[in-house]
């Protein structure tokens, strides 16, 4: 049994195994196939933090393979009553097989691997990782490409709090990615991830101009900018729409080039967006449930059967 806080708890060939099982538990993902691996296990659902994708994905995931979920958030629990997130953890470790958590504060997955026994996934830790994302991102790449590989990967908007980024850009400069930071300066990759990924030999460009990058991209990412991270209003209020996606910008992009976006979109991506071939970001959204499956019955030590796999 293991846990995934970080992408540097999958190896690159944890990694690619991961995406090779979620292409075979696409029909199960669907519903087209009935594949109980997990009956008889629980999965708590942390959620400290609002969500929509991250939560139902994983309980689609656990209950198409069979098991049970918990669903948890600090609304209408203990935790309004001041319970510790140390005691809520070892109180889950007695209840559950496995813990998803989504916590505001960075740190906090670790801090509840740390703590318990079982199985800890991080759907989100402040503004630090979201490593489960990353891999429904990678997956949603290669989906679309063939491959993971040496592909150039436009990263826009808020790179500053932006976990999913984070996690992102980690992960794709271990596949040879050149990546293109597009940000306000404000809301600029922190230094030290850049340094990190520099030192790691990866080629990054950071930019404000988000058409100039367009052509050469085989993936732009765009991403919300996030409201609810920032400490004074009247700063989102200067960045608020600052980059957004149409119909009419893919006129200068080149063949197979996808958009994609983690969710959910304010302003960003407009909706004549929805109906051109670059447009991956609701497929995005569904690739959550076969990574996640893939994650779950890793995490579980749970074998994948052969005949899923023809």
């Amino acid at each position: 049994m293991s846990d995934v806080v970080t992408m540097d708890d999958l190896s690159n060939e944890e990694i690619l195994s991961i995406l090779e099982d979620s292409v075979r538990l696409v029909p199960v993902a669907r519903g087209a196939v009935h594949l109980p691996l997990l009956e008889g296990k629980v999965l708590a659902n942390m959620f400290y933090e609002n969500s929509t994708r991250t939560r139902m994905s994983f309980e689609t995931a656990m209950k198409r393979l069979g098991g049970s979920v918990l669903n948890f958030s600090s609304i209408g629990t203990s935790v309004a009553k001041g319970e510790t997130l140390y005691d809520t953890m070892q109180m889950v470790e007695g209840y559950a097989d496995i813990a998803v958590i989504r916590h505001p504060r960075q740190g906090a997955a670790q801090y509840s691997a740390d703590a318990i026994d079982i199985p800890i996934l991080n759907a989100g830790d402040g503004a630090g990782n979201h490593p489960t994302q990353t891999m429904l991102d990678l997956f949603t790449i290669m989906e679309a490409h063939g491959t993971i590989e040496g592909l150039n990967v436009v990263l826009v908007g808020d790179l500053r709090y932006g976990r999913t980024v984070h996690s992102l850009s980690h992960a794709l400069i271990r596949f040879g990615a050149e990546l293109t930071l597009v940000s306000p300066e404000t809301l600029m990759m922190p230094d030290e991830i850049v340094n990190d990924l520099r030192s790691s030999g990866a080629t990054i460009s950071e930019s404000t101009d988000l058409v100039a990058a367009i052509p050469d991209a085989d993936v732009i990412y765009m991403t919300r900018i996030q409201k609810e991270r920032f400490p004074d209003e009247d700063e989102y209020a200067k960045v608020a729409g600052i980059y957004m996606l149409g119909a009419k910008d893919m006129n200068d992009a080149k063949d197979g080039m996808i958009v994609m976006h983690p969710l959910p979109r304010v302003s960003e991506l407009h909706p004549s967006l929805d109906s051109t071939v670059n447009a991956r970001y609701f497929q995005q959204a569904f690739n959550g449930v076969p990574t996640r499956m893939a994650l779950l019955c890793r995490s579980l030590g749970v074998e994948i059967p052969e005949e899923v796999k023809k």
